[in-house]
């Protein structure tokens, strides 16, 4: 497994399981019960950090949907290139950052984080295509 594919696992596994700790938050305000009930309005809050890290990882999900395709794509079109997998790496990092910083409510670095991810799927779309 070369590092483009390895990278695009690690990632697919940190979105399919970031919900989990804003689940547990949900457990342990509502109950058991409260957090498998339907969706109530006037349902106990859940913690604001639970809270910032549902909108993360919303954000993880929406960004790897870019970045998922272009990541096949290029393991197909350019299987020997090195640059798609340090793309994937950065890809990584910045997610997983974007995710621990919003948690932890810090906006700036945030935004530096998600920038991280996004340009490293802007730049791997222009590997792709053949333009850098």
């Amino acid at each position: 497994m070369d590092k483009l594919q390895f990278y695009t696992a690690l990632t697919a596994l940190w979105v399919a399981l970031s919900w989990v700790p804003y689940i547990l938050d949900r457990i342990a305000t509502r109950g058991l019960m409260g957090a498998l009930a339907n969706y109530d309005p006037n349902a106990r809050p859940q913690s604001a950090w639970a809270q910032r890290a549902m909108r993360a990882h919303r954000v993880n999900v929406e960004a790897f949907v870019a970045f998922a395709p272009l990541a096949v794509m290029a393991m197909i079109l350019i299987p020997e290139d090195p640059y798609p997998g340090l793309l994937a790496s950065t890809f990584f990092v910045g997610i997983v950052a974007h995710y621990v910083i919003y948690c932890a409510g810090i906006v700036v670095l945030r935004t530096l984080a998600f920038a991280v991810a996004a340009l490293s799927t802007a730049g791997l779309a222009l590997r792709v295509l053949g333009a850098i």
